[in-house]
């Protein structure tokens, strides 16, 4: 059975890269790409391919966002992240967003055709780059508690320790601890360096 494919990207070299790799794969057929989330969207109504190659960074919506429109509207449309970027969080965005998997575009021929045959049989795919990136940053996340995570939230929107207090039903000394225990655990010194570190991990 052949696996339809539609490509979503703004630069078109890519595009046309990517079609000329796939164009004689008696195994896949080409039906299209677009270069904004808007005419992907718009392609959507009228027809859904097996597999979506979606870029993360589109010139109207993040990729991100629309793999998650598309999961909600078609569920059984499969997502390729594909991207330049190995950052984790972007990676994990993505999966948590539904996508079923991730490679980059330095991607040989075999690794795509290899990608779209395992997300076709509803497994999931990262490339090598992208599973060590994922690997090392889970060696690297803190273990922290449901509590944790929601007061870690509040103090990346500025809230104080009183205000998180009240918003959380607890008390400042309460709120104190749990804000001493997220600076130790991941090694910041302050609060702008855990906010920080905890955007990068994708905590935030």
């Amino acid at each position: 059975m052949k696996a339809s494919v539609f490509i979503v990207d703004d630069h078109y070299m890519v595009i046309e890269g990517i079609r000329s790799l796939l164009k004689n794969e008696k195994d896949i057929e080409w039906i299209g790409h677009a270069t904004n989330a808007a005419s992907c969207l718009s392609f959507l109504k009228q027809q859904q391919p097996d597999v979506i190659l979606m870029d993360v960074s589109l010139p109207d919506k993040s990729g991100i966002d629309l793999c998650k429109e598309v999961k909600q509207k078609y569920p059984s449309v499969f997502v390729l992240g594909l991207s330049t970027f190995n950052q984790q969080a972007i990676i994990r965005n993505m999966t948590e967003n539904g996508a079923s998997g991730y490679i980059l575009k330095n991607a040989t021929k075999e690794e795509l055709l290899k990608a779209i045959t395992i997300v076709m049989s509803g497994k999931n795919y990262l490339s090598a780059e992208a599973a060590l990136s994922l690997k090392e940053q889970d060696d690297k996340i803190p273990l922290i508690t449901r509590r944790e995570k929601e007061v870690l939230q509040l103090i990346a929107e500025g809230l104080t320790n009183t205000e998180i207090a009240e918003k959380l039903f607890i008390s400042v000394a309460t709120v104190n601890t749990h804000r001493k225990s997220l600076l130790e655990k991941f090694d910041a010194k302050n609060t702008a360096i855990l906010i920080s570190k905890a955007t990068k991990q994708g905590l935030i």
